[in-house]
């Protein structure tokens, strides 16, 4: 179990990380979100004892990383991937933070097994691809067989083969009872992998809760409409307070039955009249519909006599409710909803804590000295 209590840190004038407190428990995968620059990176390292904490404290199982007698037997963290000498091999960075805390020869082989890297654990790292050199670093990670993980950006460098590779060993990880904590800006990676959410913004915490709760609470709930009469459902929806659109990716000013279009970014709010122009090619239109619920929908166009294909109830993604809870909360970059012509596809780049290079780069305490971290993609 981790446990943070009122943590911390500043790095001259920037506050990196303000009063956080939360906790990581055992026999689930934890997502640790936040924008660019929330304090993901610096937390982490607090966890681990890189850094100082002007303020509070961060336990594994109770202790300060510092107070652990077999560190890599309790906590593995990937925190660089790079972090690795380009002249020795795989198997002998293994060997050698091995040796650091009395593990068997034969755990070195057998991580090297899991991650897939037996057959070239004899070559020098520096030839490595950076999937390679991430699979190194998840290795390092597992050596001490730890009850608890910390990986920042684990699919970094990997392929698709590797990404559900790395998603369902940290799930079943969690399912053996320990604790595992990843960061990570992939939404969509998140939202199939993680079974708890701790999001922070500005080094604060903004949520703690299932991932199926974060996505619930999202204000963007819709229902998905099909009706060959979309164009007079849509009259009746916004009669009765409801609001229609086009859906996502049905293009702008594309029907929506009967011969009539609704652009996605002219919404019809309710009270707002008749939007939609009677028309009648007979095909079936689409609608989204928000303020209302499913089942008020399906009684409204029961009512009228009006057909329907199809009655579906959305939740919004995980993106989408992340981009929605955090958008106070950035520290830089400009919001996606203020770009003309963008989605919300497009997730922040790695966390930057804006401390000094230092802070960020060395100091890494000895029994982590091989505790990586991912490649950034450029």
């Amino acid at each position: 179990m981790i446990e943070v209590h009122n943590l911390t840190k500043r790095y001259g004038s920037k506050l990196a990380v303000d009063h956080l407190s939360f906790e990581v428990e055992p026999g689930q995968v934890t997502g640790f979100l936040g924008p660019n620059g929330a304090g993901k990176s610096t937390t982490m390292r607090l966890i681990l004892g890189l850094d100082r904490p002007q303020e509070g404290r961060a336990t594994i199982n109770g202790k300060r990383y510092a107070q652990l007698s077999q560190p890599l037997r309790t906590v593995g963290a990937l925190l660089e991937a790079r972090a690795l000498h380009p002249g020795r091999s795989a198997r002998d960075h293994l060997l050698y933070l091995a040796q650091t805390q009395g593990l068997p020869r034969r755990r070195v082989d057998e991580v090297l097994g899991l991650v897939g890297l037996q057959d070239v654990a004899g070559k020098r790292t520096k030839g490595y691809s950076p999937g390679m050199t991430q699979r190194v670093g998840i290795a390092v990670a597992m050596l001490g067989d730890p009850e608890v993980l910390l990986l920042d950006e684990p699919v970094n460098g990997l392929d698709p083969e590797g990404i559900l590779w790395i998603r369902n060993l940290m799930k079943q990880l969690a399912a053996e009872g320990r604790t595992v904590l990843v960061s990570s800006h992939l939404m969509n990676e998140m939202a199939v992998t993680a079974d708890h959410l701790i999001v922070i913004g500005r080094g604060r915490l903004i949520a703690a809760l299932p991932t199926q709760e974060f996505i619930e609470r999202s204000a963007g709930r819709s229902v998905l409409v099909r009706s060959p009469a979309a164009a007079e459902l849509a009259r009746l929806i916004t009669a009765r307070g409801g609001t229609v659109a086009m859906p996502p990716g049905a293009g702008a000013g594309g029907p929506t039955g009967n011969g009539a279009a609704v652009s996605p970014a002219a919404e019809v709010p309710a009270g707002a009249g008749a939007a939609v122009p009677p028309g009648g090619d007979g095909a079936a239109g689409t609608l989204s519909v928000t303020g209302l619920e499913a089942a008020r929908v399906g009684e409204i166009a029961a009512e009228a006599g009006i057909v329907l294909h199809e009655l579906t109830p959305r939740l919004a993604s995980l993106e989408e409710a992340f981009m929605e809870t955090t958008a106070g909360s950035l520290e830089y970059g400009v919001p996606a909803s203020g770009m003309p012509g963008q989605d919300q596809q497009g997730m922040p780049a790695p966390d930057q804590q804006g401390a000094p290079a230092a802070d960020q780069q060395g100091g890494r305490a000895p029994d982590q000295q091989g505790a990586p971290a991912p490649e950034r993609a450029p």
